[in-house]
């Protein structure tokens, strides 16, 4: 393990108790009754105790796209072909698809990362530079790459949370492309769901129920023959996960060291958010859910999280569109906590609610 990444991980704290009572307590002086906004209040007594102020805001908000080509694409387990994924890299950058939407929709800058695309961009604007490999190799024949690999997309997460954090970033959500990557989450969903391929293995780009099961099959292929250890995290990422996969995971170690929160999306970034709680399990006070997948290994990161989602409008698309979706939630929540009047300032007294 890298230096860096020893750090980070050692400089991950839980957040502090009693900010949740002083959050809480905020919160049942404002004029309504205690709790009736349910799940918001949550969020906000979570967000004001993370950032540790009575008056928190939400300003600067950021979905970082991770995007990366996979080698387990060769044997068929997506319905789209691995040309796909450069494609809808450059339409991110053209500002053509539904995370852009949603992103300025909820005012959210959107970069992207290309930390393992079998193609090679040019410089443009938001796009990040930070190609491992072009694309992991078939896990269900070798490792889907090296620990040193491994290692450097964690390390690249880490420290592109530290650079925006520096920009006053206030949130992050996180972000995914990449053709064939749930079948490296469903990997990983099923090492530390404790559950069978079969049961976490969805239909991802639409495929049919031939390809589905041949999917499954690779899947348990490839832990029979890589034996990816659930204590190691780092083993597993290596074994069986994405570039995309470990630099989501990165991001989600840099924020929590930062005291930064982070919303997280689908699937892909479930499965970078479950990693990373088995690396430290105080990152888990910083994390934000948003939607629920259709994928149903996604059910994992709300188990390890110990948290329902917030939503479920059926989608399974990624990009980070969930995530970005849920900001204006918590964004929202926040600006009750902060704006909403006490008892005391509005003149109602408080028996006569």
């Amino acid at each position: 393990m890298t230096e860096i990444i020893k750090h980070t991980l050692n400089q991950i704290q839980a957040v502090d108790p009693r900010n949740l009572e002083i959050a809480q307590e905020r919160l049942d002086i404002l004029t309504k009754p205690p709790g009736s906004l349910g799940r918001l209040e949550e969020f906000a007594r979570r967000y004001a105790a993370i950032k540790g102020t009575d008056s928190p805001r939400v300003r600067n908000k950021t979905v970082f796209v991770f995007a990366a080509d996979h080698g387990i694409v060769a044997e068929g387990v997506s319905a789209y072909p691995a040309e796909v994924t450069p494609q809808m890299v450059q339409n991110f950058l053209n500002g053509g698809a539904a995370i852009n939407v949603l992103a300025q929709h909820a005012g959210a800058e959107v970069v992207v990362v290309d930390i393992g695309v079998n193609f090679d961009f040019e410089a443009c604007p938001n796009l990040i530079h930070r190609k491992i490999a072009p694309g992991t190799r078939d896990m269900s024949k070798e490792p889907a790459m090296t620990r040193q690999q491994a290692e450097e997309a964690l390390q690249t997460g880490i420290e592109l949370a530290g650079q925006w954090v520096e920009k006053q970033t206030d949130i992050f959500a996180t972000g995914d492309m990449g053709i064939g990557n749930t079948t490296a989450a469903a990997a990983i969903m099923s090492l530390y769901g404790n559950k069978t391929p079969r049961q976490v293995t969805g239909k991802g780009t639409g495929i049919d129920e031939a390809t589905l099961s041949r999917k499954i099959q690779l899947i348990e292929q490839a832990i029979r023959i890589n034996q990816p250890d659930p204590k190691d995290p780092i083993d597993v990422l290596a074994k069986v996960g994405g570039f995309e996969i470990a630099g989501i995971a990165g991001l989600i170690l840099g924020a929590a060291a930062n005291k930064t929160p982070v919303v997280i999306d689908g699937l892909i970034s479930g499965a970078a958010a479950v990693c990373a709680c088995h690396m430290n399990s105080a990152i888990r006070d910083y994390l934000f859910p948003s939607h629920k997948s259709q994928e149903p290994g996604h059910d994992v990161f709300f188990q390890t999280l110990a948290s329902p989602p917030l939503f479920d409008f059926g989608m399974r698309l990624g990009e980070g569109t969930g995530a970005v979706l849920a900001l204006n939630i918590l964004e929202a929540s926040v600006k009750i906590y902060s704006q909403m009047a006490t008892f005391r300032e509005a003149h109602v007294s408080a028996n006569a609610i």
